[in-house]
């Protein structure tokens, strides 16, 4: 696998916890005494990224948050996986060239 594509894909799963994560905390938004999920990233020293869950340390809700949570991983995810198509085109254009 390729330095893009592995970053490319950590990128794809760290936006997908993301997505999950916030989707949970909307839904139980209204859960009594409910600690909201949250993702925390670090960089990998090859590239790309781990996420992690965490809780928080209280309970509450934060659905403003979780909202715009919800809308950047949904960009971050289609970015990274654009990232991923414009590999594959490039390898298949580079393989009919050498052809």
């Amino acid at each position: 696998m390729s330095p893009i594509s592995s970053t490319a894909l950590s990128g794809l799963n760290a936006a997908s916890l993301q997505l999950q994560s916030s989707a949970h905390n909307i839904a139980n938004t209204q859960t009594p005494g409910f600690r909201r999920q949250q993702v925390v990233q670090s960089a990998e020293p090859a590239g790309g990224v781990r996420a992690q869950l965490t809780q928080a340390a209280a309970p509450g809700e934060a659905m403003a948050e979780d909202i715009v949570n919800q809308m950047q991983a949904s960009a971050l995810y289609r970015a990274n996986l654009q990232t991923l198509r414009v590999e594959r085109d490039m390898l298949g254009s580079l393989l009919d060239v050498q052809a």
